[in-house]
């Protein structure tokens, strides 16, 4: 399905898969890929607003954010940021979805590289847990820089990893054994999540997150 926006007074247009929207377009909102006029990220990322849960929203909001990796990547500047994004909600008032692009852009954060760690994130602070840095080296003694865990509570030296599909590729199991021999040399904790903590609202997630965290002498505040 493709949705289009159209200004209001366009003659009218009915084709199949495609969805029109009427609604107020600013010029520094559109861009174009191969040659095609798009709606920019964070124009795109307010639209979506209507139709996404505010959990998902925040999860594109961190992918339009995010610092690109260069090593994998064709781009060295995110998509946009969240100013970008807060321009788009203070310019469109009284837009459909506005109240909730209000409430996930308060849980946008730089550093997540994937939907399922935004929501790990999510499911982790609503619980009452820390908030945790989001793919931040390990620095060594030495001051020497380490891998970046997924998410990680620098101060309780605890690393989370959320481990995808692929991590069940022979190459990457070599790597994992590697990170978690290196976890256990520099004296931190490494904790392994992977889509079946994900159930249920991501409760059994975050229990190991949290038995970790005790573990490690946190304690609620009162």
């Amino acid at each position: 399905m493709f949705h289009l926006i159209r200004p209001a007074g366009a003659a009218h247009l009915n084709r199949p898969h495609i969805v029109v929207h009427r609604m107020k377009l600013y010029g520094d909102e559109v861009t174009t890929v191969d040659g095609i006029p798009v709606t920019t990220p964070e124009r795109t990322w307010l639209d979506m607003a209507e139709l996404l849960t505010v959990d998902e929203l925040v999860a594109l909001g961190d992918s339009c954010v995010r610092v690109p990796r260069t090593a994998f990547e064709d781009r060295d500047m995110p998509h946009c940021g969240v100013v970008d994004l807060q321009r788009m909600i203070d310019r469109h008032k009284g837009k459909r979805g506005l109240r909730k692009a209000k409430e996930a852009i308060e849980l946008v954060r730089v550093g997540s590289d994937s939907p399922q760690e935004t929501l790990l994130r999510l499911a982790v602070v609503r619980a009452g847990l820390p908030e945790p840095d989001l793919n931040v080296p390990i620095i060594g003694a030495d001051g020497g820089r380490h891998h970046e865990p997924d998410l990680s509570y620098r101060k309780h030296r605890i690393g989370i990893e959320y481990e995808g599909e692929h991590h069940g590729e022979e190459g990457q199991i070599v790597r994992d054994i590697a990170r978690s021999e290196s976890y256990q040399a520099l004296g931190w904790t490494e904790v392994r999540i992977s889509k079946r903590h994900m159930l249920d609202d991501a409760k059994p997630a975050v229990a190991k997150i949290r038995a970790a965290l005790l573990q490690a002498g946190w304690r609620k505040a009162a």
